[in-house]
């Protein structure tokens, strides 16, 4: 893992670059088709996935069902499901069919499709919406999660009486009272189970929670992850937060198991562990259920380990106890003798195999971030994205080299030339060593300013992945030098050095960045350290701020996107209070002010002098748009050259498309300015 290396990791397909070769920009980042994860039929023939293309005019992303016959050496990709303005998504292959959601007239249903190809024919005619669905192993039921009224007993929408004389004014006894992006509307995501048959699925379905108190999937990233059939389609799995008075501090997911028929009420298979249980999985063969389980209340971010369930015992084991890897995700070798599981490992997020017997971890791809994969009768499919690469699918068999299937993106990065990507490490604080790396533009010959990028979570990584938001070729395109850095708090190093930033925040970290941006110009005569701009969002956003009053003279200017500025305001204005006050020592602000205060930028302003733009977004209910305003407000009244940004509909991220590229244009022109580009 010491030795260094360069150029393109994994990098796109080779195309005939033609001799006009240009830089990578925004423009083109936005247009690139995006492939979703993939699902395989059970003899290992078809590949099927969605695939979203950017719809430039209308702002926004379409998709479409693509297929691939892993039977055919050199078979090309063909569209299965691509009615025009209209998004066929969510592909799961059960038998003969391919089953999808599609929003034909505007509005969702559950579809099938033959594999072979056919005519798509709509299955499910419920009103009011889903969030998505999974069909029965056994072909005879489907699966569907909905945001309905508390305690609905089917999928039919809630009559309700509007009082002419209501105001407008939303009322509530408890938290949440908000969530990532959107106001708490009193309905809770639920489980209903329809009937599958020849005639279709049509009906309301019958309910499964018997008035559980909590969201299945969670909210707001929960999907089918959280909820699995049993190889017979007789029981349902899902994991679930109570949520009572207490969940806007809970972490206590559970696992719980329902007859599929909503004939008796839901049983808590995890009820003594108070931190979460998630990923429920069954085994092809019906005996074992996986999932991942932490152990300490409260902590997001603790290590997530692999256990095992005997279904018909009930004893429970725990297999990856002794590797110090969270394992991200879980899937089942089709005869059950193997588990795939994904985790990060020193900036990588590679595949791996864990025996169900030992425990014993077998690592399977190498560079290169998988971000999906489906199981298969030989081994699995992969999708793989770097650095310098979106995702595409390869295949991988036992322990060789993946093999790729698809190049999706070949004619639209024709003739881009790519950055280099060189790893490095350093001594940072307490005498560990820290990973970093940097991002050279292609065909630079002198030295460039200085990009210095740093990930949020705080509990993240800046590892060797294809980002759509903060994506580092692009910058490099741009003519700068990306200099990055694993700080203390990063994962893929094991979970003490992920603890270290907690209660930590302004201390090791910081360590970490002036000791990883010193080492990085050291060592690459290629960077002009001397014009270095500085850059992160959420805790990398925090880290700005705490830049501006702590390390005030290093950069020619900032860039502070959704960071925190006032530590006591973000205690009680953030929806999820877990995170907030586990980073801060577990206590809530009034009962530990100063661990708050420790760390808080908003007490050094008196120190701010870096010019900086602020970024912000308006239904970001995560780090409010208020600390954005405060900030910008210090840097206005402190005389210090300033801008800011306000995306009235982006939460804390910017996802649409004509946002994206006027995020890339307001920040490469604030650098530019500061750097004499």
């Amino acid at each position: 893992m010491r030795r260094l290396f360069a150029a393109s990791l994994l990098a796109t397909a080779a195309v005939a670059a033609p001799a006009t070769a240009r830089q990578l920009t925004i423009d083109d980042v936005t247009t690139l088709s995006r492939i979703g994860a993939p699902t395989v039929s059970a003899d290992g023939r078809w590949l099927v996935w969605a695939q979203r293309e950017t719809d430039i005019a209308a702002n926004r992303g379409r998709y479409d069902l693509w297929r691939l016959d892993l039977s055919r050496k050199g078979a090309a990709p063909e569209p299965l499901a691509n009615q025009a303005a209209v998004n066929e998504n969510d592909p799961q292959i059960v038998g003969d069919s391919v089953y999808f959601r599609a929003d034909v007239g505007g509005e969702d249903a559950i579809w099938s499709v033959p594999v072979t190809g056919g005519t798509p024919r709509k299955l499910s005619d419920f009103k009011g919406g889903f969030g998505g669905f999974k069909v029965a192993p056994s072909g005879d039921r489907i699966l569907v999660w909905a945001d309905r009224k508390p305690n609905a007993s089917s999928l039919a929408p809630a009559m309700e009486k509007k009082d002419p004389a209501a105001g407008e004014g939303r009322v509530y006894d408890k938290l949440f009272v908000r969530h990532w992006d959107s106001w708490v509307d009193g309905t809770h995501s639920q489980l209903f189970v329809l009937p599958l048959s020849a005639a279709g699925a049509p009906g309301d379905g019958v309910a499964l929670e018997h008035g559980l108190d909590g969201d299945t999937p969670s909210r707001p990233f929960g999907g089918g992850e959280e909820v699995a059939w049993s190889a017979d389609g007789r029981t349902v799995y899902f994991a679930l937060r109570v949520a009572g008075t207490t969940e806007p501090r809970s972490t206590n997911l559970d696992i719980w198991s329902v007859p599929a028929d909503g004939s008796a009420a839901p049983l808590n298979l995890t009820p003594d562990n108070p931190a979460t249980d998630t990923l429920p999985t069954v085994s092809p063969d019906g005996r074992s259920l996986a999932w991942v389980a932490m152990k300490r209340p409260g902590f997001e971010a603790d290590r997530q380990v692999l256990m095992l369930r005997d279904l018909a015992s009930g004893q429970v084991r725990a297999l990856t106890q002794g590797w110090d890897r969270s394992v991200g995700s879980i899937s089942w070798s089709p005869d059950s003798k193997r588990l795939y599981v994904t985790a990060q490992d020193t900036q990588e997020n590679p595949l791996f195999a864990v025996d169900p017997a030992s425990g014993k971890v077998t690592r399977l791809t190498q560079q290169g971030h998988v971000s999906a994969f489906a199981a298969t009768p030989r081994g699995a499919v992969v999708a793989i994205n770097s650095l310098t690469a979106p995702d595409d699918f390869y295949s991988l068999t036992g322990k060789g080299k993946p093999v790729r299937l698809t190049q999706v993106n070949a004619a639209k990065l024709a003739g881009i030339d790519m950055p280099s990507v060189t790893r490095f490490s350093f001594t940072g604080a307490n005498s560990d060593t820290v990973w970093g790396y940097a991002v050279r533009p292609a065909g630079s010959t002198g030295p460039v300013p200085v990009a210095f990028m740093v990930h949020g979570g705080p509990q993240g990584s800046s590892d060797n992945s294809w980002s759509y938001r903060w994506n580092p070729a692009v910058f490099a395109g741009a003519g700068y030098g990306l200099v990055a850095v694993d700080f203390h708090g990063s994962t893929g190093y094991g979970q003490a050095f992920t603890d270290a930033i907690s209660g930590n925040w302004g201390g090791w970290p910081l360590d970490d960045l002036k000791a990883g941006l010193k080492a990085a110009t050291d060592r690459f005569s290629w960077l002009d350290g001397s014009r270095a701009c500085a850059l992160g969002a959420s805790y990398g956003g925090y880290m700005m701020n705490w830049i501006e009053g702590q390390w005030p003279d290093r950069f020619r200017c900032i860039v502070q996107h959704d960071g925190v500025f006032d530590a006591r305001a973000m205690a009680y204005e953030t929806d999820e209070l877990w995170f907030d006050e586990w980073e801060h020592g577990g206590k809530a602000y009034f009962e530990d002010p100063q661990a708050f205060e420790k760390w808080n930028p908003v007490n050094y302003v008196q120190n701010w002098k870096t010019p900086q733009l602020v970024i912000t977004g308006e239904r970001d209910f995560r780090i409010p748009y208020t600390q954005g305003l405060a900030a910008f407000t210090a840097l206005q009244r402190r005389g210090i050259p300033s801008r800011l940004l306000v995306n009235p509909n982006e939460n804390h991220w910017v996802l649409k498309p004509a946002n994206s590229r006027q995020w890339y244009r307001e920040v490469l022109g604030w650098m530019d300015r500061w750097t004499a580009k």
